[in-house]
């Protein structure tokens, strides 16, 4: 209760400021938040499971990626990178306004600092810890997940030869290495926090719980799958070809 005390008087500082005084364009602007942190935080889930597809070989990997490029509308079975690029396009307007819509909750006085700190060091409530890391990590997301998406829209190729040569080659390992933990940690618990702020489940510590293992899971699967893209990179020589499948 005192962590929502104290959010609701810092949202109310800020909305205030911001514009969001109306309580209506209030609850718009909270609904707006949570249906793009929603599809952000379940894209994510799903899409470090198809890039784990790599965990069970190439050629795994190679037909989940012409699948997902709408292979099966193609005559010789081979994906349309356009696709990856317009899907990509589509991720980063829904990354904007998420932004947009959260930065209304960012404290942006001292006071607000200062009445954060204190409620942490004199009621440690979890959270109000969790509230406290949304925003580390939102503001860190901000500037990852769009150099990433960047990426992808300039350079949609995708494959198992083609994949590892980015993230070993081109170095991309050294961007992913940093924004799995960020972007798994935002996600996880910005879902948690929907649930519960919604009234979606009613018992809060077992949700809690499970968003602490999925997120033990979802790290876990996705240092395996970037270890696996490394290794594979570090055994093609240059200039990388593209991977050609066996069936």
């Amino acid at each position: 209760m005192a962590a929502n005390s104290l959010q609701t008087k810092v949202d109310r500082a800020v909305n205030t400021d911001k514009g969001f005084a109306h309580p209506l364009w209030a609850a718009r602007a909270d609904k707006l938040q949570s249906l793009s942190g929603v599809l952000l935080g379940l894209f994510l889930v799903m899409h470090l499971h198809f890039e784990s597809s790599i965990l069970f070989g190439k050629e795994a990997f190679y037909q989940v990626a012409q699948f997902l490029e709408g292979g099966i509308f193609s005559e010789t079975g081979h994906g349309y990178p356009l696709v990856t690029k317009i899907f990509s396009c589509f991720m980063l307007l829904i990354l904007l306004i998420h932004a947009v819509f959260a930065l209304r909750r960012f404290p942006t006085q001292l006071g607000q600092w200062r009445a954060l700190r204190n409620q942490m060091r004199f009621l440690p409530h979890e959270d109000t810890k969790i509230w406290f890391w949304q925003m580390i990590t939102g503001f860190l997301l901000f500037f990852l997940v769009p150099t990433h998406l960047f990426t992808m829209i300039t350079n949609p190729e995708i494959g198992p030869h083609l994949s590892a040569e980015r993230v070993y080659h081109l170095n991309a390992w050294a961007l992913y290495i940093l924004l799995l933990p960020v972007v798994a940690v935002h996600a996880v618990f910005g879902l948690y926090r929907v649930v519960v702020k919604w009234g979606l489940v009613e018992q809060r510590f077992a949700m809690l719980k499970f968003a602490k293992v999925l997120l033990v899971y979802l790290m876990v699967l996705g240092v395996a799958s970037l270890l696996t893209y490394i290794f594979i990179g570090r055994s093609l020589a240059l200039p990388v070809v593209p991977y050609v499948s066996m069936l």
